[in-house]
């Protein structure tokens, strides 16, 4: 049965593609490598193993029994999942770090309560102590 193998870059071992007839188009070898290896939202770089030659048409036809090398890259026009948080407050003017409108610094118990200790008013260091016991809530909890 005529068969493309095929190794990811990474990989160091070759897997095998069987097909039917004398060649598969580029395209057709990437949706089987891509169904069987279970990929999504990426494309497929595919090269010829003996001389480094990609195959950038994905209508080329590849030959039975050759080996190729597969590269994964993102996938064109998709956009990243990454979520990266911007605060959108603004910067504190010079001078005093406490405004006119301000009220007298938080205790520490009432802190240790508190779930936005970004905007509370109180000092770093009652800050980080509360940081410190809320981030330990989890391993010495009661229930």
């Amino acid at each position: 049965m005529p068969c493309v193998h095929y190794k990811f870059r990474s990989k160091l071992s070759h897997d095998t593609i069987l097909f039917e007839g004398v060649h598969i188009t580029v395209r057709e070898l990437k949706q089987q490598i891509m169904r069987r290896e279970r990929l999504k939202l990426c494309d497929l770089k595919i090269s010829s193993e003996q001389n480094n030659e990609e195959y950038t048409d994905d209508e080329a036809l590849i030959p039975n029994n050759t080996s190729v090398v597969i590269r994964r890259i993102p996938a064109v026009g998709l956009k990243s999942t990454n979520k990266r948080f911007v605060n959108n407050r603004p910067e504190p003017s010079c001078g005093s770090s406490q405004t006119v409108g301000d009220s007298s610094p938080v205790s520490l118990d009432l802190l240790l309560k508190t779930e936005n200790l970004a905007e509370a008013n109180a000092s770093e260091e009652d800050k980080l102590k509360a940081v410190m016991y809320q981030s330990s809530l989890c391993y010495y909890s009661s229930r």
